[in-house]
């Protein structure tokens, strides 16, 4: 398996498996506004994609970062905000090998953290993030609001 950082280049694969994490958590397939909004990723520079690649070249998963910053620590932190593997891939050690490649490339930046989130009911995902080392914030409560 090959890790890539996706660029224009692969801006149909990329969006492909983008459009595909949106449906898994709901949303209506729209390959077009998938494609439109990975394309000003790449072009705004504004967040980092990286792409699993199996033997054949095929695009399996990716994960997208966004850059924060801590200012307590002044040091950059990563948001991993979207892991995705494709349905016929999954427990074959993508979604590890995809985190893994993000800590490289988040040591390689200097960064303090990498931070995420997950659902209260996403079991595997949880046991997979507290296998490498994440651990629960438990100190801190989120909020949000929609605007």
């Amino acid at each position: 398996m090959d890790m890539i950082q996706a660029s224009l280049n692969e801006l149909h694969e990329t969006a492909a498996l983008f459009d595909a994490y949106r449906q898994f958590y709901g949303q209506a397939a729209d390959l077009s506004a998938a494609t439109s909004f990975i394309e000003q990723r790449f072009l705004l520079g504004d967040s980092a994609i990286f792409l699993a690649k199996n033997a054949s070249g095929e695009a399996i998963g990716f994960v997208q970062l966004y850059p924060s910053f801590s200012s307590v620590a002044m040091k950059r932190t990563w948001i991993l905000n979207d892991l995705f593997v494709s349905a016929s891939n999954r427990q074959r050690g993508v979604a590890k090998a995809l985190l893994n490649h993000v800590e490289l490339f988040a040591q390689a930046s200097a960064a303090q953290a990498i931070r995420l989130a997950t659902a209260v009911s996403n079991s595997p995902a949880k046991a997979l993030y507290e296998t490498l080392g994440y651990e629960n914030m438990s100190a801190f409560e989120h909020y949000s609001k929609s605007i």
